[in-house]
């Protein structure tokens, strides 16, 4: 199992970026998939959620602002973050659920993009 997150960069306040996970190994159309932060000195936070039957859980933190999806096709997960803030600096990772639905329990992550917003 492989995932490859890409998209992260250098966005001024206010700006956009769209995250992309590209699974192989697994679908991820068969399990609950998640996108992860982890800033500099703090712990890691789950952010966003996205389940085999569609079911999306937000964190706080992401609720209007983010949105998460994925194309079976091309086997790929997404986050869109929108009107981003300095304080959504941090290492973005995504991960693959043990179970088709939210359990919390990630087996496989990725090596994170850095997303870095001034």
């Amino acid at each position: 199992v492989q995932l490859v997150e890409s998209g992260g960069g250098a966005v001024q306040t206010g700006g956009s970026l769209r995250l992309s996970c590209a699974a192989s190994g697994i679908a991820v159309d068969n399990f609950c998939m998640g996108w992860f932060r982890q800033a500099p000195g703090k712990g890691r936070e789950g952010v966003a959620a996205l389940d085999v039957g569609g079911n999306i859980n937000y964190a706080q933190l992401a609720k209007g602002r983010a949105t998460i999806s994925k194309d079976k096709a091309k086997n790929t997960l997404y986050l869109q973050l929108n009107s981003l803030k300095t304080e959504d600096t941090a290492m973005y990772y995504c991960a693959k659920d043990q179970d088709t639905v939210v359990a919390g329990e990630m087996d496989y992550w990725g090596q994170g993009t850095q997303v870095t917003v001034s």
